[in-house]
């Protein structure tokens, strides 16, 4: 199981409280740019309509710029593959308040590429600031227990 492409601020911006992994309906350059990870989940999220998933604002990179499909478009919305019964909790999810379905990452699994979904709850900034608080002051004790070893 290799992760491709990962959503490196997901977990600074947003508390996640619940993860699904879907499969991705895609053509076949998009899944080459994606096993070279030329794509960005950064800003990406995902919606629920008429009983299907989408990922929106999910940008891949064309595999070979001279060799694309006419109309061919980096950012289109790709549908998620999902159970019924994962589509009926997403869909009730995504209506509460301030809950948004955000991707974490794409890896590999047995030949078929999957995404890993989360339901998170956007953080304020004073949630943030304590956060990097935290991971500084644990650097520094780090630092200063290393330098007493030796």
């Amino acid at each position: 199981m290799k992760t491709l492409v990962h959503n490196p601020r997901a977990s600074f911006d947003y508390e996640l409280l619940e993860q699904w992994e879907a499969g991705l309906e895609l053509t076949g350059f998009e899944v080459k740019a994606l096993k070279l990870g030329r794509a960005k989940l950064l800003g990406a999220r995902v919606l629920v309509r008429g009983g299907e998933a989408y990922l929106i604002g999910a940008e891949i990179a064309p595999y070979q710029a001279g060799n694309l499909p006419p109309g061919y478009e980096p950012g289109r919305a790709i549908r998620l593959l999902l159970t019924k019964k994962e589509l009926a909790s997403l869909s009730g999810v995504e209506n509460s308040n301030g809950l948004t379905i955000i991707p974490l990452s794409v890896y590999n699994k047995g030949g078929k590429l999957k995404l890993v979904l989360a339901l998170a709850r956007g953080k304020k900034k004073f949630d943030k600031r304590q956060k990097i608080k935290e991971r500084e002051t644990k650097r520094e004790v780090d630092r200063t227990l290393k330098r007493g070893n030796k």
